[in-house]
């Protein structure tokens, strides 16, 4: 069984876009000072800056990057399931499917996790941000992000098993 687990900057990311469109906040997630110095004009107007747009779609990016992934999981696992009891010879047409399904979900990481790049370049530029030597920008941003960015408080939930 395969556990379902939520993005976990959700709520930044959704609190980040209602401040985009000039909806007051409630609850505003506490930021490091560091954080909102870099995602908030001076002045205490409460303006976004191009680096917090910058940081809105390297969240959606990573987003899609974590979906595919979990895509990619879920079909990896039903494939399993069904390969282990597949007689050989020519597929059955649910298997053919499932390989199908398997390959969209490559695709969908290969084209997310280009996004991210594309995003956490410009978030890097944006950011003035100094990525170290030797360290991919992926991994790299990656960490930064887990450790500057507020994790919501919501709970893994359970995959649905399916009854066959």
């Amino acid at each position: 069984m395969v556990t379902i687990k939520a993005f976990p900057h959700a709520d930044f990311l959704c609190q980040m876009e209602r401040l985009g469109e000039g909806e007051p906040l409630l609850g505003t997630p506490t930021l490091s000072p560091s954080l909102s110095g870099m995602l908030l004009a001076a002045g205490g107007t409460g303006v976004l800056t191009k680096a917090a747009g910058c940081l809105m779609q390297l969240l959606k990016a990573q987003k899609a990057v974590w979906q595919a992934s979990l895509d990619g999981e879920l079909v990896a696992a039903e494939l399993r399931r069904y390969q282990k009891f597949a007689k050989p010879g020519q597929p059955s047409p649910h298997i053919v499917q499932l390989r199908q399904r398997q390959a969209a979900a490559r695709q969908a990481s290969s084209v997310s996790r280009q996004a991210f790049i594309k995003a956490a370049m410009a978030f890097v530029r944006e950011a003035g941000l100094e990525v170290p030597p030797r360290v991919a920008l992926e991994a790299f941003m990656a960490g930064w992000i887990e450790a500057n960015i507020p994790v919501d408080s919501v709970p893994a939930a359970p995959a649905r098993q399916r009854a066959d």
